[in-house]
């Protein structure tokens, strides 16, 4: 019997993390479904408002804007400016504020593959996810599945699909243009399954990858 994510261990609840977007566009806001449980693992940002500083929790960026958890007062055209790594500042306007978050368009967009391979320079207490559209293939046992991957980390992926896989098989993986890796179904719940694979994949080798699915994406548009 599946568990539904409220009876999921710590180790076992769907990790929300910072999601990086390949997206050009500004993030909007997005409702969270009732009932659902995340172990929160968001990464820390600096923000000006004119001379004052304040701390937020980053939920989403894209090279249009970022999606955050501010611990002050917003407001709808304020300019502001964040900084994400140590004496750079990037400038942008609040363009909608909603319960505890609010969203920042960038006054120029940003290359978010290159924020990513910036990050490793120093330590990486968490692992970022990456939000992009494309097919996985997962093998559990003779069958293999095609699935809507939704976003990767360097510890797993995010994937939706109408097969029916138990949660805990041992499946194989395979994103285009990266070696196969063994995994584990971690959770599930409606189409979408949560994979966690056993050896993570190198910062390096997920940052060339989006490079190039970037690619892909800017060339199908």
């Amino acid at each position: 019997m599946t568990k539904s994510p409220s009876e999921l261990g710590v180790e076992e609840q769907p990790v929300e993390t910072t999601l990086y977007s390949l997206s050009d566009h500004a993030p909007d806001p997005v409702e969270r479904r009732d009932g659902e449980r995340f172990l929160t693992l968001f990464r820390v940002g600096s923000l000006m408002i004119g001379d004052r500083r304040e701390l937020c929790l980053i939920r989403n960026i894209s090279a249009g804007g970022m999606m955050i958890r501010p611990y002050c007062k917003l407001t709808i055209g304020d300019g502001v400016s964040v900084e994400l790594k140590r004496g750079e500042q990037i400038h942008g306007t609040i363009n909608w504020v909603r319960d505890e978050t609010a969203g920042i368009a960038f006054d120029e967009r940003i290359d978010v593959v290159e924020l990513l391979a910036s990050s490793m320079d120093g330590p990486r207490p968490r692992m970022p996810r990456v939000e992009v559209r494309c097919i996985a293939s997962v093998r559990h046992g003779a069958s293999v599945f095609g699935m809507r991957a939704h976003d990767v980390s360097q510890g797993g992926m995010k994937v939706e699909s109408n097969s029916d896989i138990p949660v805990g098989a041992q499946v194989l993986v395979t994103l285009p243009g990266l070696p196969s890796r063994d995994a584990v179904v971690r959770w599930k719940e409606g189409r979408a399954y949560g994979i966690t694979f056993r050896r993570l994949i190198a910062l390096s080798e997920l940052v060339e990858w989006l490079r190039g699915q970037r690619e892909l994406l800017r060339a199908a548009n």
